[in-house]
Formats: structure tokens, C-alpha cells, sequence
């Protein structure tokens, strides 16, 4: 607990007598102006919060037999979003007829190694989705 002594010297200067720690006997306190330390605390966490840079996920949709120019321009796009520093998703459709789906097993695997290929050391492949989902997709994070 401080003391009446501190209280009378923190009250002479027109200042907050502020208890910083309370470990059992031994009392920390601190004589300062209490409104300003609130208001420079608020101003130093709203200028951390301006600084800070979000990373999005952006996302790119394709089919599992693109051509190789629209795979191109794809990628042009996908180079672009890593480029600013977002993390992009590449999805895969894989939905249509039983046909192309039997004919497509291997065509997403192959198509994600060829995207993979193709970003090079651009971008680090961080997850992949799991087998059982629907629509197969790889987050790729620009590489640092």
C-alpha cells in the first residue's frame, strides 16, 4: 500500500500516484500523469495497428484441362497477388460428368505439380486440401 507520504508528494505535483506491481510485502508505485500515460498507451497501439500489414488469401479458380495459354494468364494473376504479399488459394473444379471425372483422377495432382513448377521459387506451396473434398485446392505463400 503506498504511503500518505508519497500520496502528499504526488498531490504537491498535480500528478497520479499509480501502483505498477503488488508482490506480498513489497509495493510498486509510480508518480505520473495518469491521463497522458492512457493517452500515449492508446496513441502507440493505434500506430502498431496502422503499420501492420494483413495478408489476405486471394483466390484463383481452374479446371483441371486448362489450356496451356489460359494457365498462363492465370499465372500472371497468381505472380501479381504474390508479388503484393498475399497468400493465394488455387482452386480446382472438379465437378462435371462421370466421364470427365473418370478420365481426370490424376489430372489434379498433375496440374498442381505444374502450377508448383511454374511458381518456382516465387511462392512456397504451405497446405493442401484433404482427398475427400470436393474441390481440391493449395495455398501457395509468397516465399521470403
Amino acid at each position: 500500500m503506498p504511503t500518505s507520504q508519497a500520496l502528499q508528494m504526488a498531490g504537491d505535483e498535480g500528478l497520479d500516484l499509480v501502483e505498477i506491481s503488488t508482490n506480498g510485502e513489497v509495493t510498486i508505485a509510480k508518480i505520473m500523469d495518469f491521463g497522458k500515460f492512457k493517452y500515449e498507451q492508446k496513441k502507440r497501439a493505434s500506430e502498431a495497428r496502422k503499420n501492420q500489414k494483413t495478408i489476405e488469401i486471394k483466390e484463383v479458380w481452374v479446371k483441371p484441362f486448362i489450356e496451356e495459354n489460359d494457365l498462363n494468364i492465370k499465372m500472371r494473376k497468381v505472380f501479381e497477388f504474390l508479388g503484393e504479399g498475399n497468400k493465394v488459394r488455387i482452386a480446382v473444379m472438379t465437378r462435371g460428368s462421370k466421364k470427365v471425372l473418370a478420365r481426370g483422377k490424376d489430372a489434379v495432382p498433375e496440374l498442381f505439380a505444374k502450377i508448383m513448377d511454374l511458381v518456382g521459387e516465387k511462392g512456397v506451396l504451405e497446405s493442401k486440401s484433404k482427398p475427400d473434398e470436393r474441390t481440391k485446392s493449395i495455398i501457395i505463400a509468397p516465399a521470403k
